[in-house]
Formats: C-alpha cells, sequence, structure tokens
C-alpha cells in the first residue's frame, strides 16, 4: 500500500463539496443519506485500489454516519418540555457540517483567484531602474500665478522668521493683541494703494516683534480671503508678491 495524492481531492470537504456539486445538491439542505452513500463509495474505492486513505476521511466518514443516524432516529418528546421540544425543531445535525463546508469553498475559492494573480504576475517582467538624467532638461517646475495655497504662505512666513532669527519670546503668557487685525489690515491696504505695484511678502513684516508679525500674517491671509488682494509666485519656493485686485476700493473697516 503507498500514498498517492489525488489531484481532484485535497482533503474530505473537497471531496464532499465535489459530490455536492455533481449531484447538484443544496448546501444548505444536504441529504445525508445519499451524500454519504456516495462519500462511502469513494472511500471504498481506495481501499480497493489500495491507495492509503488518510485518517482524515475516516473521521469525516463517521461524522456523516453519525449525523445520518441523528437524523434517522425517531423522536421522543413524550417527557419533553415546550422549550425543549422547539429547541430540538430549530436544531439540525447537519448545521455545523454546513458551516465547515460553506467555510471551505470561501478558502478554496480565494485560492484559485490568488493563483490567477499569481499567473498573471509571472507574465510581468521587470528591470532596474536606468539613469536617465542625461536626457533630462533642468528646468523648475512653474506654479501658475495667483496659485499660492495657504501653505505657501505659512512656508513663506516660517522662511522669514529663520531669516530675521526670532527668538523664543520672553513673556509666557499670552497677552491681549495690542494691534487690531482690522487696524493691521488697513494699513496693508493703504500700502498696496499706496506703491501701486506689486509687493514682496517680507515688506510687510518691517518690524521685528513677533506679536507684530503674527498680527501681520493674519491680517494677509484675511485680505486674501475676502479677495482684496492676489498672490503670486512664479517658481517654487520663489519670492512670494502681493498686489491689490479690483476690489481694493471696496475695502471699509469691519
Amino acid at each position: 500500500m503507498y500514498l498517492v495524492k489525488l489531484e481532484a481531492f485535497e482533503g474530505p470537504l473537497d471531496l464532499l463539496l465535489h459530490l455536492i456539486h455533481r449531484l447538484e445538491i443544496d448546501i444548505y439542505d444536504i441529504p445525508v443519506s445519499e451524500i454519504t452513500e456516495q462519500y462511502m463509495e469513494y472511500i471504498h474505492t481506495m481501499q480497493e485500489l489500495e491507495l492509503d486513505v488518510a485518517s482524515e476521511y475516516l473521521v469525516m466518514a463517521a461524522t456523516l454516519l453519525s449525523i445520518k443516524s441523528k437524523m434517522l432516529l425517531p423522536r421522543q418528546e413524550e417527557e419533553w418540555s415546550d422549550e425543549e421540544i422547539i429547541e430540538e425543531e430549530q436544531s439540525d445535525p447537519r448545521d455545523e457540517l454546513v458551516t465547515r463546508l460553506i467555510e471551505y469553498k470561501k478558502y478554496k475559492e480565494a485560492a484559485v483567484k490568488l493563483k490567477e494573480l499569481e499567473s498573471e504576475r509571472a507574465l510581468v517582467y521587470t528591470k532596474p531602474p536606468s539613469d536617465l538624467s542625461e536626457y533630462l532638461e533642468e528646468k523648475e517646475p512653474i506654479l501658475q500665478k495667483g496659485n499660492v495655497t495657504v501653505y505657501d504662505m505659512i512656508a513663506a512666513f516660517q522662511k522669514m522668521l529663520k531669516r530675521k532669527k526670532i527668538e523664543k519670546p520672553i513673556e509666557r503668557t499670552v497677552a491681549k493683541e495690542e494691534i487690531p487685525i482690522e487696524k493691521r489690515m488697513k494699513e496693508m491696504i493703504m500700502e498696496l494703494k499706496a506703491s501701486k505695484k506689486k509687493k514682496e511678502f517680507h515688506d510687510f513684516f518691517p518690524a521685528d516683534r513677533k506679536d507684530y508679525m503674527v498680527v501681520t500674517f493674519l491680517a494677509l491671509l484675511q485680505l486674501m480671503k475676502n479677495e482684496y488682494v492676489h498672490v503670486e509666485q512664479e517658481h517654487n519656493f520663489s519670492e512670494i508678491y502681493i498686489y491689490g485686485s479690483e476690489k481694493l476700493h471696496e475695502f471699509r473697516d469691519y
């Protein structure tokens, strides 16, 4: 007697699924008597061919015979309570087997899908990346004018802080703003009207006081939000310019 691995069946659950499919049986309503008979025929055939039948096949055969006997036994309901009768009617000896079959079927289908993906991936050939720098022209990425985000503004503000080498404030408590944002907005509008040209971002931050710089930055963001000013940047990391929009003359104190 020698061990042979059958291609069709990887285990007793696989054999049961084959029988269910061949006999066109509803997996949720398995005729245990018929499926047990077919299963035992396979086991006997494997033994006649002197194939080493794994113990798991024999365990499943015993399980099927046990389920079959439970379904054939007459119910003795004389001494049962109503609750026990209802529970017995709701229970089905096949439930555990059906659950195992459904789970196995899911894994088997997933394995088939993974095998297909493996075959598709085997058709893809890769190569190490090549150095194409000699074919590239050194050009800086250009942004459209006016396409400046709040993140660009924050980056410019951080860059300016480093340039001015602002130290940590001596006072750790937050005091009431000495310069209202509305007042600083008005001052910036006056500057733009007076210059009649674009102003560089850092032109609005002449003072080194951090509280003044923060108020100025917030005022600038508010002017951008209300579309009183436009902001542009020619290239990444280049200087940011601010100029008044057509709504500049409409500005009024809040």
